[in-house]
């Protein structure tokens, strides 16, 4: 049985008094769960949260990695820096690395790399824009990222990573996919998976990333091969991030 997981995604909002804030709000607000749960923080506030997730359930990711381990990359943050700051995730190619800042299917994979080697888990992201959509070329899109990854790190590297389906379309344009359109996509790339490695396959977690919110996450959550959520806007407020994750 795969665990769940929900993982909020603060992007560049908060200041230091309220990244804190915002934390031991979820904190005190998770009681008892089977399921998994982290939140990916700026950098700059990486050092204060740590602190503050310290012994709790709630743990703790970035939003981005390098794709070296270190050297003359002014501007860039290493796998072993943040493993530093106890950093248990890292997203790699979210769509508005992809689209604003250059990131290729093959820097993507290098970043995944990168966090396995010092045992952060990749929260790999993978999905569509909305021409691909009307192209009928999602699937092929999708291949084409998980594939990247796949030829540089094997698919026996999926055994601690997770992926997160985020259709481009859906985030932080308040639109959000169906339940069954969320659950296609899901279903393809578990199956994907599958025929390389059905073990794996069963028990990868996948997220769906895309305006997910209160109100719909319990239909979400409620399909097959959907096993959480990445949750942007959603994931600054305490209580709408805690009513998503009760919701599993």
């Amino acid at each position: 049985m795969r665990r769940s997981l929900v993982v909020g995604n603060w992007k560049m909002n908060g200041t230091l008094a309220s990244a804190e804030m915002l934390a031991k709000g979820i904190i005190a607000g998770l009681g008892a769960s089977d399921a998994d749960i982290a939140v990916c923080v700026p950098y700059v506030y990486l050092p204060r949260v740590s602190e503050v997730v310290k012994g709790s359930q709630l743990g703790l990711g970035s939003q981005n990695i390098a794709d070296k381990s270190s050297g003359a990359f002014t501007g860039e943050i290493s796998a072993s820096m943040l493993k530093e700051f106890d950093c248990q995730y890292a997203l790699v190619g979210h769509s508005e690395r992809r689209s604003y800042y250059g990131d290729t299917n093959e820097s993507v994979a290098a970043r995944y790399c990168q966090a396995q080697e010092q045992n952060i888990t990749p929260i790999l992201c993978v999905g569509e824009t909305l021409e691909q959509r009307e192209l009928d070329q999602t699937f092929q899109v999708i291949n084409e990222q998980l594939d990247a990854v796949i030829n540089l790190a094997g698919i026996s590297s999926f055994n601690k990573a997770v992926i997160a389906y985020e259709p481009v379309w859906a985030i932080g344009t308040g639109k959000t996919a169906s339940d069954e359109q969320a659950q296609e996509v899901h279903h393809y790339i578990r199956q994907y998976i599958a025929a390389k490695d059905q073990t794996i396959a069963d028990k990868i977690q996948i997220l769906y990333g895309g305006s997910a919110k209160p109100e719909n996450a319990q239909g979400l959550f409620a399909m097959p091969d959907i096993d959480g959520g990445l949750i942007g806007g959603a994931s600054l407020d305490a209580e709408s991030f805690l009513k998503i994750f009760h919701s599993i």
